[in-house]
């Protein structure tokens, strides 16, 4: 799973950070499925027996590397061991909630967690891996609908969690702003409440549902250029 893809295997790869469960490990896995290799991101330094699973038979197209986003030394540790590859694909998809509770009853350490996650953090993987994409590539990044949209924001829940995913959308968008002349496209997607650790086991849509519609939405905005804030199923998000 550690060996390095050599450089007549670029076309059709794909950096994932975080496939160690949930939509993820979803991506990756259909990813594979698809045919393309697949260079996906874990925090633990022990690689989950389901990696290994998806790993079998697949001719070496899933490399594993470790990865905690939130600490930029890794990040750049990552950045060298990357350095001879070439990526169609990055994709960002990481995260965590809050308990919850009003935005007073949050102490500033579980604050500045979910914020570092969930929108420091992706921003510095993507400005330290950026020149890794081809010219007319994809950028990535899982971000939410009711959550992340201002807009949308009409229950005024989880308040930390809405307030770090619109941030990132933020984020994304000056990244976008400041890299305007560059054609490579640049997508925030919001998969939904998916059934995982994160949205909840009483989540309608599951993990094999919604992996085949986001892969399809990135497909769709191949070489498109631009910022894109949409959904699963292609629709344009409200910021």
């Amino acid at each position: 799973m550690q060996a390095k893809l050599g450089t007549t295997d670029r076309y059709h790869t794909i950096l994932m950070i975080g496939i160690s469960c949930g939509i993820g490990r979803g991506l990756a896995a259909e990813y594979l499925r698809r045919g393309w290799f697949v260079i996906g991101t874990v925090r633990s330094s022990t690689v989950a027996p389901e990696l290994e699973a998806m790993a079998a038979g697949m001719a070496g197209r899933l490399r594993v590397e470790r990865l905690d986003m939130t600490r930029p030394s890794e990040i750049g540790t990552l950045r060298e061991r990357l350095a001879d590859d070439r990526l169609d694909i990055l994709i960002v998809n990481a995260g965590i909630s809050d308990h919850n509770v009003p935005v007073a009853e949050i102490d500033e350490a579980a604050f500045n967690e979910v914020m570092s996650t969930n929108a420091l953090a992706p921003l510095k993987v993507i400005e330290s891996l950026q020149d890794l994409v081809v010219e007319r590539g994809t950028i990535a990044v899982m971000s939410s609908s009711r959550q992340g949209s201002i807009s949308l924001n009409d229950r005024g829940t989880y308040d930390v969690y809405r307030a770090s995913r619109a941030a990132l959308n933020h984020l994304v968008r000056s990244y976008a702003t400041r890299h305007s002349s560059e054609a490579r496209t640049l997508l925030l997607i919001a998969p939904g409440r998916v059934r995982t650790d994160l949205g909840g086991s009483d989540a309608s849509v599951t993990v094999e549902q919604v992996v085949p519609r986001i892969i399809d939405t990135i497909d769709s905005h191949r070489s498109a250029g631009g910022l894109h804030f949409v959904n699963a199923e292609n629709e344009v998000v409200p910021w």
